[in-house]
């Protein structure tokens, strides 16, 4: 598993879920199947004068959250930017010509009314349900930056396995200190729960 095998993943899926920052600082969710994609980046396409292009210009951070019908779940974390405005007619034809449905939603020139939005620099997390143990791994695009989660075990460990028996995957190998092999993790915080001397700590932002 890749990268460009991930987007390559949306875009068989087609409708993909976005989500962004409400003026309010709440979440908000869309289903969204107007989309190009190329190597370095993906664009889409929305209204001007919707609530959820308002929301991207304000704040600009989003979501892409996908599930197959093989148990994968792929989520992109970025921020979205306006295509150049020279540059925006190109994409939104581009997008029309992919996604054929849109003319009988904007017939026409009606569809200048939109804006395409484009999502480089991702961080992108695949997390495979449907194999034992259970896989996971993290990517990048361009600049995107990988965010570490969920737990690892420190020096403190004192050998004693209740890790180990408290792993629904059976992901933690019995070293010095015991170690937790983040690709088959869940990050269910089994072990951080049950560890008797707290040897199991957070990663990353978590803490």
């Amino acid at each position: 598993m890749d990268a460009q095998t991930c987007l390559k993943k949306l875009q068989y899926v087609g409708v993909l879920n976005f989500a962004t920052v409400g003026p309010d600082g709440s979440p908000q969710v869309r289903c969204i199947s107007a989309v190009h994609y190329e190597p370095d980046a993906l664009y889409f396409f929305t209204a001007r004068g919707k609530s959820f292009c308002r929301e991207l210009e304000k704040d600009g951070r989003v979501q892409i959250l996908a599930y197959t019908k093989y148990k994968e779940m792929i989520r992109v974390s970025s921020y979205a930017v306006p295509v150049a405005q020279d540059r925006q007619s190109r994409y939104i034809d581009r997008i029309f010509a992919q996604q054929p449905y849109l003319s009988n939603v904007y017939p026409g020139d009606t569809r200048r009314i939109g804006i395409v939005f484009a999502v480089r620099d991702m961080e992108i997390e695949y997390f495979h349900l449907g194999v034992h143990p259970i896989f996971r791994e993290s990517y990048t695009v361009g600049k995107g930056v990988v965010t570490p989660k969920g737990y690892e075990i420190t020096a403190d460990c004192i050998g004693c396995g209740t890790c180990v028996k408290a792993c629904p995957q059976k992901c933690i190998e019995a070293k010095k200190p015991f170690h937790i092999v983040q690709e088959h993790c869940l990050h269910c915080g089994a072990c951080f729960e049950r560890c008797p001397v707290k040897a199991v700590t957070k990663r990353g932002t978590e803490q």
